[in-house]
């Protein structure tokens, strides 16, 4: 075992995903340190041998490598700002939630101070952690990434997006309101077919593998948006409008709501009105990458 497969990392934070990550890393042979503002989370951890610090201070002095997983930014700036000259020469991995801007003001707080930055993005729920099935997104300092590969992959698929520290947490956004998108739409789905008593758990059975079927159509998509080009000669935006129109009709009628079938007429109506009816429904992408100007 060479020196960084053994290097002791110190896991600020121990919510749910906080306990996972300490947990996956002291199952891979690191000497794990962990603090939470509520002690009481670590009782597992240090049951199997970890170190609970009685502060953040003790925490971060026996490590060089930090992983912090929080709440939020402000969360995670409260607790590294009084630490800063500890953290000079260390490495800090930011596994917290986080928008690109946030990842971008903390990655240059970390360069004013003399700390190595990576900033993680966990596409995992904290069963998953230390599965293949996990996949976490990084950004920042590439040498870190490499450095310390090995640790990272303790918790997963680990994959590096550059030295920007912001695009780990943009994919990462951008591929959780992807999934949220759909669960609502689902949602909506579900609501329209327990109007009449069926039950959410007999209408999955039909949609689960309908919208896996649809999502074939993802790279076709995805092709339009980057030429810029959405000529078609199949489903247009007239045919998709009457369609998705009908749907919401039918919703009011049953007596269910149309947020979220509202939002894609919407979409649909800005690019009709624009003189865009004959272009393929991916063309609604140009609403939402330029939206329309609020009054």
């Amino acid at each position: 075992m060479n020196e960084r497969s053994n290097t002791p990392v110190t896991v600020l934070g121990l919510g749910a995903m906080g306990r996972a990550i300490a947990d996956a890393i002291h199952r891979g042979g690191h000497a794990t340190t962990v603090w939470n503002r509520t002690a009481g989370r670590a009782d597992a951890l240090v049951a199997k041998g970890a170190t609970l610090a009685p502060s953040p201070t003790s925490a971060v002095e026996v490590s060089p490598v930090i992983v912090v997983c929080l709440l939020d930014d402000e969360s995670v700036r409260a607790t590294l700002t009084p630490l800063a000259p500890l953290l000079t020469g260390r490495l800090v991995i930011n596994v917290t939630t986080v928008t690109p801007k946030q990842a971008r003001d903390t990655a240059a707080w970390a360069a004013e101070h003399g700390v190595e930055y990576l900033d993680g993005a966990i596409m995992a729920v904290p069963e998953m952690i230390g599965l293949p099935v996990a996949s976490l997104l990084y950004s920042g300092s590439r040498a870190a990434f490499e450095t310390h590969r090995e640790l990272l992959e303790l918790l997963g698929g680990a994959r590096w997006f550059g030295t920007d520290p912001g695009i780990a947490s943009l994919y990462d956004l951008a591929l959780l309101g992807s999934m949220y998108s759909m669960f609502a739409g689902f949602a909506h789905g579900a609501a329209m077919m327990a109007s009449e008593g069926v039950p959410a758990t007999e209408f999955v059975e039909m949609a689960a593998p309908w919208i896996s079927a649809m999502t074939i159509g993802l790279p076709h998509h995805a092709e339009f948006f980057d030429q810029g080009d959405y000529t078609t000669d199949v489903q247009s935006l007239d045919f998709n409008k009457a369609a998705v129109d009908t749907i919401a009709e039918a919703s009011r009628d049953q007596g269910v709501g149309t947020d979220v079938i509202a939002a894609v007429q919407t979409l649909i109506d800005r690019q009709v009105a624009a003189g865009h009816g004959k272009d393929s429904f991916a063309r609604v992408f140009e609403g939402i990458r330029r939206p329309a100007p609020t009054a």
